[in-house]
């Protein structure tokens, strides 16, 4: 039986859904490295994180999800504002829709730090660390306030989790 309390997924940012705003992708600050970088204009920009882990149908099997880390940065200007929400996505039976219920979490560093221009690891913590079953799934989700000259760039995401089989 494995039970690894130290597991840990990349999430490419090749994965990332965006919604607003003129997005590309391109070369990352650092060679060798790629990334999401959103174009300098005022507007909000939603940018969501599929989190990529196993799960299982069996209780307390697969991935038992931590927390999610986002590293991005902000460059030229401050945003406004940048919020995070995490949702569990339950999956609907034939005919029936999926269901989203929010998950309550911690962030570091805060949203007032997250939102100045530098190079961010947004750690969002679960307050209460759920294991994943195979009828459901997370999604994270930052709505970026933009004024006219910021610009961003997305690296990777990061899912922490302990994963059991």
């Amino acid at each position: 039986m494995i039970n690894n309390i130290h597991f840990s997924q990349y999430i490419s940012p090749l994965n990332f859904h965006i919604v607003t705003g003129t997005w590309t992708q391109v070369a990352g600050q650092v060679a060798g490295t790629i990334c999401l970088h959103k174009a300098a204009a005022a507007e909000t920009s939603v940018v969501t994180v599929p989190v990529e882990a196993p799960s299982n149908s069996i209780a307390l099997q697969g991935s038992k999800l931590l927390s999610v880390e986002i590293d991005f940065e902000v460059l030229v200007a401050d945003l406004t504002s940048i919020t995070a929400t995490i949702k569990k996505i339950s999956r609907g039976i034939e005919g029936a829709v999926a269901v989203a219920t929010a998950v309550t979490f911690t962030q570091s560093p805060t949203a007032a730090l997250a939102k100045v221009v530098e190079q961010h690891k947004l750690v969002l913590t679960l307050d209460t660390p759920a294991w994943i079953d195979n009828d459901e799934y997370y999604l994270v989700a930052l709505s970026c306030v933009a004024p006219a000259t910021t610009t961003l760039d997305f690296l990777a995401a990061v899912a922490n989790f302990v994963f059991r089989a």
